[in-house]
């Protein structure tokens, strides 16, 4: 089947969420770890798998910008080698960034590759509750910047206004699509797209708060080199390709295999919504809670976890093993070893403890947090994920094939990437009724 959408994604979760997002409205979909090796090599077709779309997942929402932008210019390289008719660029649905980048710098970098002059910004995910209002990022009923992710370890957003978080990224003119425009639908969307790229505006955040918006804005991107949001901007691009008879109906696209085996969780996420979930499991599951700050030492952390967990594993139920922890806490741990250690401490710990877990026997995993299941997939020498049905909005489950270095007889195993901020309370014993 030719590839029809390529997608860069700057954090794993976010990748899964879009797929996912992809796959329920009708494509099938892979996603890819990193950038195929075959497109970092001058003249030499990518390797990639067929799918209507394909997503390449990087870990580069953190990056250094210069890094960011050369490995998602590489992820484009191979996508469009791949015969990728559009490309999208996904974000978190909270815009995850810093006045530095990389949101701006890499969309920038991606217009100009494309040799077009105008792409819309739009993180909005009503349906987890992300809505976008006169340029305001809204999650729930609280401005981005009093909805917890003023506290956020790597991205503090202290600004909700994404038309001036956005033009502090690039040195290209930012506009806005207001909701009265988005509320008279798709070709009114169209005409302010044009007016604004004639004003000389480079990007546009266009609002959105609800599904109908969201389809309304993708229909209006049809002829658009570049897309860039959210994955719930993406809910409207497959029918887009319906519409120009290029995606056939399909009702195979979530279809796994089989799901068998022990089930545990691994949660590295400091996000209010994980650190819900993980008080919610307590009650319910066995949860063991490292505690980075009072032993910095990720072997000895695994190791505590992996101890802990013998006799636990249960195919009926998960464990789950949480380095999570509240804001306080992480900056006590910021403090005693640098931002950037702390968070590979607790990366490294949980990716040490996934790679135990799977040699125990664990075939079904869930991952939460963006940071961690980046982490996570690495240590395990997953390169591509088949995207199945979704558990909560913006979390589906995914096969991996595991590589024979990982010295397990079967074959692959079933993997959730959670976003940090995704999921309902119960997320964790929810996921396992699903698979």
């Amino acid at each position: 089947m030719p590839l029809l959408l390529g997608c860069v994604a700057d954090d794993f979760t976010g990748a899964t969420d879009l797929a996912s997002m992809l796959v329920k409205n009708g494509m099938s979909c892979v996603q890819v770890i990193g950038v195929p090796p075959a497109a970092e090599r001058h003249g030499e077709a990518p390797s990639l798998p067929e799918a209507d779309a394909v997503v390449v997942a990087l870990k580069s929402r953190t990056a250094p910008v210069a890094q960011a932008v050369a490995e998602s210019l590489a992820a484009a390289e191979a996508l469009l080698a791949g015969g990728a008719r559009q490309l999208f660029f996904k974000y978190c649905s909270t815009f995850d960034s810093t006045d530095e980048g990389n949101i701006g710098p890499v969309a920038d970098a991606l217009l100009k590759r494309l040799g077009a002059g105008f792409a819309i910004a739009c993180p909005a995910f009503p349906a987890n509750g992300r809505s976008i209002y006169q340029g305001h990022l809204f999650v729930g009923a609280r401005l981005l910047s009093e909805s917890g992710m003023e506290n956020h370890p790597l991205t503090p957003m202290k600004d909700p206004d994404l038309v001036r978080v956005l033009s502090r990224q690039t040195d290209g003119g930012v506009g806005l699509v207001p909701f009265a425009v988005v509320e008279q639908g798709a070709a009114a969307i169209r005409r302010e797209f044009t007016r604004l790229a004639e004003a000389g505006r480079r990007h546009a955040i266009v609002d959105a708060v609800s599904d109908a918006h969201l389809h309304a804005i993708g229909e209006a991107c049809a002829g658009h080199a570049l897309v860039t949001g959210g994955s719930g901007v993406a809910m409207g691009l497959p029918e887009n390709f319906r519409r120009a008879g290029l995606l056939p109906p399909r009702s195979d696209a979530a279809t796994l295999p089989r799901a068998e085996g022990l089930c545990a969780v691994v949660a590295g996420s400091c996000s209010r919504a994980t650190l819900g979930q993980i008080g919610f499991a307590r009650d319910h599951l066995p949860v063991l809670e490292l505690d980075a700050l009072a032993m910095p030492d990720a072997g000895a952390l695994a190791a505590q976890a992996l101890d802990w967990v013998e006799g636990r594993l249960d195919a009926s139920r998960p464990v789950v093993v949480a380095a999570s922890a509240p804001p306080e806490k992480v900056a006590a741990l910021q403090a005693k070893l640098g931002r950037e250690a702390a968070g590979v401490l607790v990366e490294d710990a949980l990716a040490a403890v996934a790679e135990g877990l799977v040699a125990r026997g664990v075939r079904r995993l869930v991952v939460a947090g963006g940071e961690t299941s980046g982490a996570v997939v690495q240590r395990l020498g997953v390169t591509s994920l088949r995207i199945g049905a979704e558990i909560d909005p913006g979390v589906p489950w995914t096969f991996a094939p595991l590589p024979p270095a990982a010295g397990v007889p079967q074959a692959g195993i079933h993997l959730a990437l959670k976003s940090g901020n995704f999921g309902a309370r119960d997320f964790f014993l929810k996921a396992f009724q699903h698979v």
